[in-house]
């Protein structure tokens, strides 16, 4: 993984919990887990309706589905 061994995760794990404290480790590992369940939950969400929307039927027979032109003041 990344070419890191056992030691040097060690390293890394001592530095952290020099830094951020054992108190707040639960706390980070919890937002991060959750960033990542969003995240994929937005990777495999991704489809994108980009249809444009249809008048409505009252729509359509109250106006014909015309527009008018705007007026000039």
């Amino acid at each position: 993984m990344f070419g890191l061994g056992a030691t040097e995760l060690a390293i890394i794990l001592v530095i952290v919990v020099i830094l951020f404290g054992a108190r707040r480790l639960p706390e980070i590992g919890s937002g991060v887990g959750k960033a990542i369940k969003n995240f994929k939950a937005g990777v495999t969400d991704s489809e994108i309706d980009v249809t444009p929307e249809q008048e409505s039927v009252s729509d359509q027979a109250a106006g014909d589905g015309k527009k008018s032109p705007p007026s000039e003041a």
